[in-house]
């Protein structure tokens, strides 16, 4: 995977916005359906609090996870007026998958084992890789090696925090938080030194904010974004992934990722993922 930069300036209010008003909104979609083979609509969990990615606007989200879930729902047979758009915070995925809450989540909700234990996961449809935001000024932190005593967020839900406290042995003090709104908040006032989670999240708010915030750009491990179904979703999850390769090979991915970061530094992965098998 390519790793790209933030850029330091992005040149005036319209790159700081990154294009958020170009980015996917429920206007995207394979449109390969009957008018919804599930039903009237299709509940999707997505985030609201995530530039580039999932970002609520008005009264609906914007960016590449809604991209590629109305995409998806439109392969499935939904126009984009029968999709239902809930916010889907970190902590909250598995529970809303579990109790029915929603019919699939495309939340950069990475595929692990744990998770497989209780949800059904297709694809990825896109892989990303861990990073850390500091402060713009803060010059001591270059890698994961550097958070050593000092305080670390990541929102609750997530494992980026544990990847580097558990997996790869630094003794950083962790500090959850609700989402990563609010951890930007907290490293805004100087509660936290860092934030951690996938590099495609923090490029957003590093656009977003680059006067205040920079991204290490040392990045390591990696995220399969996957989406979120009910345990037991085999042949659904068989039609998404099919829904994915499509979306690749007609470029409509790229386009996404294009019209989410295409005003920053961010490299993103321009190249399909390869799907794992539904269980």
């Amino acid at each position: 995977m390519r790793v790209g930069r933030i850029s330091s300036i992005l040149g005036g209010t319209a790159a700081l916005a990154f294009a958020l008003s170009a980015c996917g909104t429920a206007d995207v979609g394979g449109g390969g359906g009957d008018g919804g083979n599930g039903g009237e609509t299709i509940t999707i969990g997505v985030k609201y609090d995530q530039p580039g990615l999932g970002l609520l606007e008005g009264d609906a989200p914007v960016g590449f996870d809604v991209d590629v879930a109305t995409y998806i729902a439109g392969e499935l047979g939904y126009e984009p007026d029968q999709i239902e758009w809930t916010e889907a915070a970190s902590a909250n995925r598995e529970s809303f998958l579990q109790q029915g809450t929603v019919d699939m989540v495309v939340a950069t909700y990475s595929i692990t084992d744990e998770r497989r234990q209780v949800v059904d996961f297709a694809g990825p449809y896109y892989v990303a890789q861990q990073d850390i935001l500091v402060a713009a000024d803060n010059e001591d932190i270059q890698g994961p090696e550097d958070l050593e005593g000092k305080v670390l967020c990541s929102a609750s839900g997530s494992r980026s925090a544990h990847n580097i406290v558990d997996d790869m042995g630094i003794d950083a003090e962790l500090r959850e938080a609700g989402n990563y709104s609010e951890c930007l908040e907290l490293l805004g006032n100087g509660t936290v030194d860092a934030v951690t989670t996938d590099n495609t999240i923090l490029a957003g708010f590093a656009a977003q904010n680059p006067e205040d915030f920079r991204m290490v750009n040392n990045p390591f491990g990696e995220e399969k974004y996957g989406v979120g179904l009910p345990e037991g979703s085999t042949e659904r999850c068989e039609e998404v992934n099919a829904a994915i390769a499509k979306m690749w090979e007609e470029s409509v991915a790229t386009q996404a990722l294009e019209d989410a970061f295409g005003a920053t530094d961010f490299a993103y992965e321009e190249s399909a993922p390869e799907t794992e098998d539904c269980e």
